[in-house]
């Protein structure tokens, strides 16, 4: 019997090299922004196969990007930018979760424009996604990871399919004020391992540490996690994954029950898979027990601010455990 294939997760390492780039401008518009105030911008997404969807168009070609916090560098697809120089061919590999990414290239976006927002001289990683592309049956641009993200507080909201961007200072303060008609109401402190966020929290009583990638699809879960910890998953059935680089791994696949971050900030079983997390720790250069990814975001309506290393939470209207 074939077991579905499903696209993990992108959680893409890219590491960046700098090179001459031409004097062409590439503006990016995400054309369905909405200005809330001089300094912050709302952008609805849509959600196909848990994956956060925004539309965008570059270079006069109209289509989707994804929005990938375990990306450290904005990414386009080969596919539909082709006019590439071997002489802007990456020394490093790009690592994905599953495999790595031989002949990555690097393309300079002069100008990113998220609306009214520039943002200039990005460099743009550039890679076959055409696996992704006709698995999720959308026209797919790129991707857009930490290196847009960072300068901004980023509310993601998946009760009301948005993201809300907005301006902050070298401290992490907004530049605006009045963002949020909602309360805040709980944080978290994280660090940052190069891009990635990582979050110490806990399965029952067994510390662990955790990245969170909203192109995650499910959670993943170490298999050499302690036992304490492991007993927790409780698998359901097989999958077959398909990763960036367009290797298949088969894992199992379950609920994880009994995770917290703080005494106040807790989650009920979500959807997870059993995986090797050894390539993508080494990728980032730490020990990760598991990554959250939409399964967390669907719990909670989270604020990331990658200045001040903080997570804060708004009270989800329809949260049921």
């Amino acid at each position: 019997m074939n077991r579905p294939l499903f696209h993990i997760s992108l959680l893409c390492f890219c590491c960046s090299l700098s090179f001459s780039s031409n004097k062409n401008k590439f503006p990016i518009h995400l054309t369905e922004a909405e200005i809330i105030n001089e300094h912050t911008t709302r952008i609805p997404f849509k959600i196909i196969d848990q994956l956060l969807i925004i539309e965008g168009q570059l270079l006069n070609k109209r289509g989707h990007f994804i929005i990938d916090t375990g990306s450290e560098n904005m990414i386009l697809n080969k596919v539909h930018f082709s006019n590439i120089y071997e002489h802007q061919k990456k020394k490093d590999k790009t690592s994905g979760v599953i495999h790595t990414i031989d002949n990555p290239y690097e393309k300079q976006i002069k100008e990113f424009f998220l609306n009214h927002f520039k943002l200039q001289d990005k460099t743009s990683d550039v890679i076959d996604l055409s696996h992704i592309e006709n698995a999720k049956k959308i026209k797919l641009l790129g991707i857009i990871g930490y290196s847009i993200l960072k300068d901004y507080e980023v509310f993601i909201d998946l009760y009301l399919n948005q993201i809300t961007l907005t301006e902050i200072d070298p401290s992490g303060n907004k530049l605006s004020k009045m963002v949020y008609l909602e309360k805040i109401t709980d944080s978290i402190t994280f660090t940052l391992k190069r891009h990635t966020v990582v979050l110490n929290g806990r399965i029952n009583d067994h510390k662990v540490a955790l990245g969170l990638d909203t192109a995650a699809e499910f959670n993943q879960i170490n298999k050499s996690i302690n036992r304490n910890a492991l007993k927790y998953f409780i698998p359901t059935k097989r999958l077959t994954l398909v990763g960036a680089g367009n290797k298949e791994i088969e894992v199992l696949a379950g609920k994880l029950h009994r995770v917290k971050l703080s005494n106040t900030i807790y989650f009920g079983p979500m959807d997870t898979v059993l995986t090797n997390l050894d390539q993508m720790n080494q990728a980032y250069g730490t020990h990760l027990d598991g990554v959250l990814g939409y399964e967390f975001f669907k719990q909670k309506r989270t604020i990331i601010n990658y200045k001040k290393k903080k997570l804060y939470f708004i009270k989800h209207p329809t949260q049921r455990f």
